[in-house]
């Protein structure tokens, strides 16, 4: 059985989303155990209270999420993961991630998860993606075991730089990601 550290950021309105891709991602029989950074653990937003999302998140996982530093550490060491995954992954962790800041229970889960040479997965879910975190992709696209999840802009019109990666397309891009392979990270419309 595939192990998948599943890791959420703070784009609390793709929270719903994303929890409904955990399920998903249990039903194809993946083992998921999900790591949270503070600001998603701790706070609540117009979208939602955090102990509700949490509580979803260990019902479908049947697993306490990993939300300290203390609990990500052991992730390499102990190879707890054959992939992992972070979606959302907001501007901020896109930025900590390109420049190897660990602060965050998500950015030492990656950072531990790394050690190994196992892959890890971005589903982009920011407002400046086409501005100040372009650089930031753009690097992580380029380094090694790195693969992002089809992304595209998900209102041209009222948010022109912001992007959001397809949730639908997440198990694919782990089955390309395992192989060490890109899926073809850009949706064109």
């Amino acid at each position: 059985m595939i192990k998948i550290g599943y890791a959420l950021t703070g784009s609390f309105c793709t929270f719903d989303i994303s929890i409904q891709s955990i399920k998903e991602l249990v039903n194809l029989g993946y083992d998921v155990t999900a790591i949270m950074s503070y600001n998603a653990y701790e706070i609540d937003t117009r979208f939602g209270k955090s102990k509700e999302f949490i509580r979803q998140i260990e019902d479908i996982t049947q697993k306490k999420i990993i939300h300290t530093i203390q609990s990500a550490e052991p992730i390499g060491p102990q190879k707890m993961f054959d992939i992992m995954i972070v979606a959302p992954c907001t501007g901020n962790t896109l930025g900590k991630l390109t420049y190897s800041i660990v602060d965050t229970p998500v950015t030492l889960a990656v950072k531990s998860h790394l050690r190994n040479s196992n892959p890890v997965v971005i589903l982009v879910s920011t407002n400046d993606a086409l501005s100040g975190a372009s650089k930031n992709i753009g690097m992580l696209m380029n380094y090694k075991n790195y693969y992002f999840v089809p992304m595209n802009q998900d209102d041209s019109e009222k948010k022109p730089r912001s992007i959001v990666g397809d949730f639908s397309k997440i198990p694919e891009t782990l089955k390309y990601a395992l192989n060490h392979k890109q899926i073809q990270p850009i949706i064109l419309k």
